[in-house]
């Protein structure tokens, strides 16, 4: 390991000063609580629309597409069988520091405070406690990409158990979420091209490919299988035909299909083309779509959107280029803290009052979010913060690319496309194959100040010469 960081670290580096068990166990606990604030200010973690879902599909055992069983599962486990769901929060700001302080560790930046002082500068500048404090699978996104860079290039620099765990972490993102999934086979292209490169240019950066690939295989493989084990169907969490309808409608597309070739032997939208809002949530979600008409989120209704898919794609492929380019590039930018926690979350609610244990419903209903105190007011002031630090640090990625190449720390510069990449792709599939929203982006924005920020202590240390 030592000879590993003195191929790629210059001089100057400063090599990890020792702490005390019980100094690292604070910093932990410090480091979590700074990422649990907002579910401790709120005294229950924050919700969403679509975390009643994830609880219902452990309450019933049965698929519901874009809501995986296994993080309802991973609810049901870290709440102690619904007995509290602050331990959902918990765990996943644990997860967060971990990855974190590992991956200063990996780059010669590690140490008690500074772990501390980076989750408290995150929490502060981005919406990093907004996501580990919610019950969703969002927070698992960036910890996704972390857990893709460590295994394909820190992999020398990590024990046996820290493999073993970050593999862990990334299988239950990759298995939360069919985001992750796609973002973590993306990531592998990445790092299949990056062993390429590396060779070509005689970089010290050391590539692994196996890590990160039996990660997504076992994604890959284990998901229909657990389907069958548990509710007797081996396919991966349905979905996705709806999804990329609703980003069509959103540009008009099926819409202009349908006019044109009207009627269709077995499409029933034929006959409710007068009820296809030209909205792709209003689609989805409004009582008076006619996507309710022809089987809803029950299944019934993908064989007919997945036809009109590929119809729409072989009749007008570079108009929905277009439009998937530039909702990708809109969903790059749109990175706003807080998107639609201030609303009332009906099903939700319905869900956490009548569905769960009455101590839970209580809590539930006693906490800020509830009581109609977490307010768009809020949001919008955090955000004058954490928008522009966001956009900052995206353009920063860019400049540390080029820095850390001249400099030789290939290992930061690698890290800065990698990431840059991981939030392009990020962008991609929620902007285009979904439709944009500022949560999407949100989520994982904070990777790209966090890069920022080591870049900075790096070139700091650089410059002076010294480890003070």
């Amino acid at each position: 390991m030592s000879s590993m960081l003195n191929d790629q670290l210059p001089a100057s580096s400063c090599p990890a000063r020792p702490a005390s068990g019980l100094t690292w166990l604070l910093c932990f606990v410090a480091s979590a609580a700074i990422l649990m604030l907002p579910a401790l200010w709120n005294r229950f973690p924050l919700v969403f629309f679509d975390t009643s879902g994830y609880v219902t599909r452990v309450l019933e055992m049965k698929l519901l597409p874009g809501r995986s069983i296994f993080y309802g599962l991973f609810l049901w486990l870290t709440s102690l069988g619904w007995w509290s769901f602050m331990g959902a929060a918990l765990v996943q700001s644990l997860f967060t520091v971990w990855l974190i302080y590992l991956m200063l560790r990996c780059h010669d930046l590690v140490a008690p405070l500074t772990t501390v002082v980076t989750c408290v500068l995150l929490g502060v500048t981005t919406g990093i406690s907004w996501y580990t404090s919610q019950l969703m699978p969002d927070g698992l996104v960036p910890l996704v990409v972390i857990a893709m860079w460590l295994l394909g290039f820190r992999w020398q620099q990590l024990g046996g158990f820290e493999r073993t765990g970050i593999f862990a972490i990334a299988l239950l993102g990759i298995m939360s979420h069919m985001s992750c999934l796609a973002l973590a086979i993306g990531l592998i292209i990445v790092v299949i091209a990056a062993r390429v490169v590396v060779r070509l240019l005689r970089s010290s950066l050391s590539v692994n490919v196996l890590p990160p690939l039996s990660v997504v295989a076992a994604g890959l493989v284990l998901m229909p299988l657990l389907h069958l084990a548990l509710v007797g169907k081996a396919v991966y969490t349905p979905g996705g035909p709806v999804y990329i309808f609703g980003r069509l409608v959103q540009e008009g597309i099926p819409q202009r299909w349908l006019a044109e070739h009207c009627p269709v032997p077995g499409i029933k939208l034929c006959g409710l083309q007068d009820r296809i809002p030209y909205n792709g949530d209003e689609f989805l979600w409004g009582e008076k779509s006619a996507f309710r008409e022809i089987g809803e989120w029950t299944g019934a209704a993908d064989p007919e959107l997945g036809f009109l898919n590929r119809e729409c794609l072989k009749a007008y492929p570079a108009e929905i280029a277009w439009t998937a380019l530039r909702a990708t590039f809109q969903q790059l930018a749109m990175v706003k803290t807080g998107d639609q926690l201030y609303d009332i979350h009906n099903e939700t609610r319905y869900v956490f009052t009548h569905l769960l244990p009455r101590h839970v419903s209580e809590s539930f209903n006693g906490a800020k979010q509830q009581q109609g105190q977490m307010t768009k007011l809020l949001f919008d002031a955090l955000n004058k913060v954490h928008v522009p630090v966001a956009w900052l640090a995206l353009f920063g990625l860019v400049l540390i690319a080029g820095w850390g190449y001249r400099k030789g720390r290939h290992d930061l510069a690698g890290l800065a496309v990698f990431v840059l990449l991981a939030l392009l792709g990020n962008a991609f599939i929620c902007g285009a194959l979904s439709n944009p929203h500022d949560r999407y982006q949100s989520r994982i924005a904070w990777l790209a100040p966090l890069v920022v920020g080591m870049a900075a202590v790096s070139w700091w240390r650089l410059r002076r010469g010294s480890c003070r």
